[in-house]
């Protein structure tokens, strides 16, 4: 009973409050981007490494961390709605284990009235996490997913990595979810980019590839379907001025640059302005990126992607952070606040601030 009064509570709020700082077209929609931090569940998968996230595993994985762990996410994705003025209708998410999970995050009584539908493929990455869309089905009509395996085949890169460690390689799928906001097609791809970790020679040129992959593919999807309007989101794993996103990606800095094949990359600018959503050894960056597509920059009449604020300090796209998610004290001070940090559980939300943009006609 608890819960179905406090979904109540965070829906009347929801729909009563005021979108602050939130640009104010006549209609808006929210679509984000949140890595969740390891979202496992606490069930052994033989096909996963899922080993350190089980209750005798390394993380001593129990029902009471992962449900700490799910109220907080379930925190954050509601108190940006509360701030917002209504939940994101698109959120894209990375680093769950499986579907059980996002079942799990979506019945939390934060965001249950939110009534969140899932988009989740099993993917082959060798460290068991997969990205997933979270939709609400009032306002996204879904029409069909594809899940896009990540594959050295048809790369213009000179691959520094020999053709037998290709072929072991395993990473992230990109999904690929379509549908229709406000009756006008759009498409939205969820990346979860290889990972930094090592920062072995070459290993920037695994996410050169990644980016290459869904340029590629959103080129084909515009041909076959005209007009349509275009979201990439995801955990780069890349600054937007890295060659993955400048170059492979095509991602540009200014709306004025943004040619029919090219994509606009709000953070760009949030970046050089020293805007950050994690941070490694002192520096700052965002690695949570979400570019739009010609259609989303140019259109008149139609959804398009709105600025937040006026004067220098505008801007399109929003890093949500509050000091809870933020850690308060220690060598880590000023850092998102994690789950683990030195190995220990000490309960926070994820090493990655999420970011939004906001749509709207």
């Amino acid at each position: 009973m608890k819960k179905i009064l406090y979904s109540i509570l965070v829906l009347l709020l929801v729909g009563t409050s005021a979108m602050a700082g939130t640009p104010k077209t006549r209609q808006n929609y929210v679509i984000g981007f949140y890595n969740l931090e390891n979202l496992f569940d606490i069930y052994d998968d033989p096909v996963k490494r899922d080993d350190d996230f089980l209750p005798e595993g390394k993380n001593k994985w129990t029902e009471v961390k992962y449900k700490k762990k799910l109220h907080n996410m379930a925190t954050v994705i509601a108190d940006m709605a509360k701030k917002n003025g209504r939940f994101h209708t698109i959120l894209g998410v990375s680093e769950v284990e499986n579907r059980l999970v996002l079942e799990d995050l979506v019945s939390q009584p934060e965001i249950a009235a939110a009534n969140y539908q899932i988009v989740h493929y099993d993917g082959p990455d060798r460290r068991g996490v997969d990205c997933a869309l979270l939709y609400k089905p009032d306002q996204f009509k879904y029409i069909e997913s594809e899940s896009i395996p990540y594959t050295f085949e048809g790369s213009s890169i000179d691959f520094v990595m020999p053709k037998e460690e290709q072929e072991y390689f395993k990473t992230r799928d990109v999904l690929l979810v379509r549908g229709q906001i406000a009756g006008e097609d759009v498409a939205v791809y969820v990346a979860h980019l290889p990972s930094r970790v090592g920062d072995k020679k070459g290993s920037h040129q695994l996410r050169e590839r990644g980016a290459e992959i869904i340029y590629n593919h959103s080129q084909q999807l515009m041909k076959r379907y005209p007009g349509i309007k275009i979201m990439v989101m995801g955990d780069m794993n890349d600054d937007a001025t890295d060659a993955s996103m400048a170059e492979f990606l095509h991602g540009r800095e200014n709306i004025s640059e943004v040619g029919s094949a090219d994509f606009f990359c709000p953070f760009t600018s949030m970046l050089k302005a020293g805007y950050g959503t994690l941070c490694y050894r002192g520096v700052w960056s965002i690695f949570d990126l979400i570019l739009v597509n010609s259609n989303l920059v140019n259109d008149s009449e139609g959804l398009k992607i709105q600025k937040f604020g006026k004067g220098k300090k505008a801007f399109y796209g929003q890093i949500f952070k509050k000091p809870y998610m933020t850690t308060q004290k220690g060598q880590y001070k000023g850092y998102p606040f994690r789950t683990f940090s030195r190995g220990a559980f000490v309960g926070g939300y994820s090493d990655h601030y999420p970011t939004y943009i906001v749509i709207g006609k």
